[in-house]
């Protein structure tokens, strides 16, 4: 019996062994060739206009084993991961064991406005999508308006909600026609102005002003590097001169 029992356990031992073998052959060893193999040498971004490749790559890569191209396709894949301002989201694409290929879907953002101390990024919809201590040149900047308030990733609430079609309009519009606006300003009267560099552009005010943002697409390659007023209020498709007059 006791003979019988020693072989037992020699057989139990010698199973357990080669579980563990054959653990090691089909997990273990592969794993730990692929995390020594699979290092990230090269990174390829896709989509991401707000940020350098550089910038943007600092952002997703910011652990140890970000380093190993399969973990980091995990993470990102499965794993939990910190937001990325005025990006919606980001897939990580393995394209070989030491490359990664990096695509970046932005928000959608067409105008700002100044809210206690920071920045606040609307959509097109005029959702409020981004909150930032951060002004971004190319997103045009809106003054003159008060807010009741502002919460991110609801609509904006403007004192009047007639405005809230006309922010819309606008910001749109110089969407639509790739033009270069800094600011656009709102007066008392709720009148319009806009700024692109030295060149002030007085629209005043109506419901819509797509006839006179249209025509700005002609009108401000011609007048770039001038520092001039462009007196479009009365501005109609059929006009075919515009008033300017030197900005003091």
């Amino acid at each position: 019996m006791r003979e019988q029992r020693e072989k037992y356990h020699n057989n139990g031992l010698l199973l357990g062994f080669m579980k563990l073998l054959i653990l090691c052959l089909v997990i273990i060893i592969p794993a730990f060739i692929l995390f020594v193999t699979c290092r990230l040498d090269t990174v390829i971004v896709e989509g991401s206009n707000h940020y350098t490749d550089e910038e943007l790559q600092d952002k997703v890569i910011t652990k140890k084993t970000d380093w190993n191209t399969i973990l980091l396709y995990l993470r990102y894949k499965y794993g939990k991961v910190e937001s990325i301002p005025f990006v919606e989201d980001i897939d990580v694409e393995l394209v070989n064991k030491n490359t990664v290929k990096i695509h970046v879907y932005e928000k959608v953002v067409t105008g700002c406005i100044e809210f206690m101390g920071g920045y606040m990024y609307f959509d097109k919809d005029g959702i409020v999508v981004e909150s930032s201590n951060e002004k971004l040149d190319e997103v045009p900047f809106i003054t003159g308006l008060s807010f009741d308030r502002i919460i991110l990733y609801e609509k904006l609430d403007v004192q009047k909600k007639s405005m809230f079609h006309i922010i819309l309009n606008i910001t749109q519009l110089i969407k639509k026609f790739g033009l270069k606006i800094n600011t656009i300003q709102f007066n008392p009267n709720l009148e319009v102005t806009l700024y692109s560099g030295d060149i002030k552009i007085l629209l005043g005010k109506r419901d819509t002003y797509d006839e006179q943002i249209a025509e700005l697409k002609n009108v401000l390659p011609k007048a770039k590097g001038r520092k001039i007023i462009l007196d479009m209020t009365d501005f109609n498709e059929k006009q075919d001169e515009i008033i300017a007059k030197p900005l003091e």
